[in-house]
């Protein structure tokens, strides 16, 4: 809806952000100047120890220098609460001591049934909370006190409830506090036959409440105590107050306990997230009959930044965990990861918790896994390597899964895992390495006359690095089969060419595509073209020789190196001035002529040099292996 001109203005002027923001979070008072309206705390989005949240009072609006996350009262009432924003609005203007404008019709009376269904859930709550301490509810007490040990307090804490074994008890209940049928049958709690009858949709069932991000009641699960019933564990249907795939089993606790520092642990069902949290675990949420859903997954990560996802350690569990990473790996990002804590067999944290006490759940959540190690033994558990053609199939795997990850630094990470989980399953080194600072890469040739004698050489400073960048991208368009052994030096290469970054993006993109060119032309024709008209890119070597591939592979390894070579010089020498201060003493002298040196014996390659490189490939790949071992641009222990 749209708010008169004005109202929301004169809202943000009326609360205090501090205050409202001063209710999630503890302000660190060495750090903070209240007169002048600044606060600081750590930061209620992302666990962490330092004060890095910020929040201005005078301007009105927070930002975490850790997390990025910016906004004004109403952003934090929505972020915090999972709000909508008139909700958040709704909040703040009650704070404020506000009348929020009239709606139109038809979106007060939506809000005005959702408040009348939650004010129904409430009573069918109380109802079966009431029932379970009946003499109808005594075999549910006996088994929540025998089987799941669970005290009276507990049983008040969690709103535990009976369903009386009745078709009609709740409804008779509604009814006679004045409770329609259509209302009824809206919460979901009740069911309307093919013969038009009402009837109760609980029955012989202990009740689990299940509340939103806001504490309200929204829907119910129930637990059968018959061995025989068709189904264990049954969640109320879809409503309007009820979407199941949008949330999660004690999500408004679990929120407010991983802020205060608890490790968020994700867990299947409602007695596994009673037992961890009675157990200490209090920061513990679980999907609502279903596997986890994206919606779930993004829920879960505005709680804690890395969850554990805690699963029962039988082929079920493994399965649902693949699950999980499946759905996981196109979402995840720095500073969105996941954890998995694979139980004992057989055992699920209520079991473990029960049989060994809560000693033996911290060492499984202390053993967590990172999701690429579930990842990769997915990839290779069972399996055989005997063979280069099974070898070549793995990678292909392999590189699949990193193509779904959309956040290139954390794709570059999981590339370098994979390499070193690889070279440990197979005892070796890949044969080809791509190339990256601080490993060993020794070309196979030697540059030809041509490349020292281009606009390459001839250029300096910004312009020829940008220049490198350009007939570096132009060679591996034109030789789509060098990506993969240089995907690692591409994906880390520092870009600062115009539609640079977009080429880089999309030739990793397409990497595996018939014909990568045509790929990248469908995406971004101009920068395609511009590149490849560039005087310097005609010039290459690798474009008037596209049928050598070994020419093409030295080519770039040598513009990998210079490239390397001048930034780690430019990078030292900016640190080396840095550091001076006042006036340069001799160590700092020292660092800034290494640099300087390392940048001219990647530039030169002649007579003058200590070794005439000429033609000679292998004299010139010894040159650029001792750049590249030695990194002279590094000052050196004396």
């Amino acid at each position: 809806m749209s708010l008169p001109n004005g109202f929301l203005d004169d809202l943000r002027t009326r609360v205090t952000l501090s205050q409202i923001v001063g209710k999630s979070v503890t302000w660190d008072m060495r750090k903070s100047n209240l007169a002048k309206g600044d606060f600081w705390a750590p930061c209620p989005f992302h666990q962490e120890k330092s004060a890095s949240f910020h929040v201005d009072d005078h301007k009105g609006f927070y930002y975490c220098f850790g997390c990025h996350a910016k906004g004004d009262a109403i952003g934090f009432v929505k972020e915090t609460q999972n709000l909508s924003f008139m909700e958040a609005v709704e909040v703040l203007a009650r704070e404020a001591g506000m009348t929020v404008p009239a709606r139109d019709p038809q979106a007060a009376a939506q809000a005005d049934r959702r408040s009348q269904l939650v004010q129904v859930m409430e009573e069918v709550v109380r109802f079966y909370r009431l029932q379970l301490k009946t003499a109808a509810g005594a075999e549910a007490r006996r088994y929540l006190a025998d089987k799941r040990r669970l005290s009276d307090d507990a049983l008040e804490r969690w709103e535990i409830g009976w369903a009386p074994d009745s078709f009609s008890a709740l409804r008779d209940m509604l009814a006679g506090k004045g409770v329609t049928p259509e209302l009824m049958v809206a919460t979901g709690m009740v069911a309307r036959s093919d013969k038009d009858q009402l009837y109760d949709r609980f029955r012989a069932r202990i009740i689990f409440p299940i509340r939103d991000g806001r504490g309200r009641a929204i829907s119910l699960g129930g637990r059968s105590l018959d061995p025989n019933a068709q189904a264990k564990y049954l969640n109320g249907p879809e409503t309007e107050l009820f979407d199941k795939g949008r949330s999660l089993f004690n999500q408004s606790r679990a929120r407010e306990a991983a802020g205060k520092g608890k490790p968020l642990i994700v867990a299947e069902g409602y007695m596994d997230v009673i037992a961890l949290s009675e157990a200490g675990f209090t920061a513990a949420v679980a999907p609502l009959g279903t596997a986890v859903t994206e919606d779930q997954l993004r829920l879960i990560w505005r709680i804690a930044e890395e969850p554990i996802v805690a699963l029962d350690g039988d082929k079920a569990g493994l399965k649902a965990a693949e699950r999980v990473v499946d759905l996981a790996l196109p979402l995840i990002e720095a500073g969105k990861g996941l954890r998995f804590a694979v139980l004992p067999p057989g055992l699920d944290p209520d079991d473990l918790i029960r049989a060994e006490g809560p000693g033996a759940m911290q060492a499984v959540l202390d053993a967590a896994r990172p999701m690429v190690q579930l990842l990769w033994a997915r990839e290779t558990e069972g399996r055989s390597f005997d063979s280069p053609e099974r070898r070549a199939a793995l990678d292909k795997r392999l590189r699949a899964e990193l193509a779904r990850i959309a956040d290139p630094s954390l794709r570059s990470h999981y590339t370098d895992e994979f390499k070193r989980l690889r070279e440990g399953l197979f005892g070796l080194h890949r044969p080809f390495q791509p190339y990256t600072r601080g490993r060993r890469f020794a070309p196979p040739g030697g540059a030809l006359a041509t490349t020292r004698s281009s606009l390459l050489a001839q250029a300096a400073g910004p312009v020829a690095e940008t220049l490198r960048e350009a007939v570096i991208l132009a060679t591996v368009i034109l030789q789509p089969g060098l990506i993969h052994r240089f995907e690692s030096a591409l994906e880390r290469l520092e870009l600062t060419g115009d539609d640079h970054e977009t080429l880089r993006r999309l030739i990793l993109t397409h990497a595996d595509a018939p014909d990568l060119a045509d790929a990248i032309r469908q995406s971004a024709p101009a920068a395609l073209d511009a590149l490849m008209a560039r005087p310097h890119v005609a010039l290459a070597a690798p474009t008037r020789h596209v049928q050598d591939p070994e020419l093409a592979t030295l080519f770039l390894a040598e513009e990998l190196a210079k490239l390397e070579a001048w930034r780690g010089a430019r990078r030292e020498i900016a640190d080396a001035v840095e550091d001076m201060g006042g006036l340069p003493d001799e160590g700092l002298t020292w660092r800034l002529t290494k640099a300087a040196e390392a940048r001219h014996r990647s530039d030169k390659s002649g007579p003058n040099d200590s070794a005439d490189l000429g033609e000679d490939r292998a004299a010139l790949s010894r040159h650029l292996q001792s750049l590249l071992d030695s990194e002279v641009w590094v000052k050196k222990n004396r």
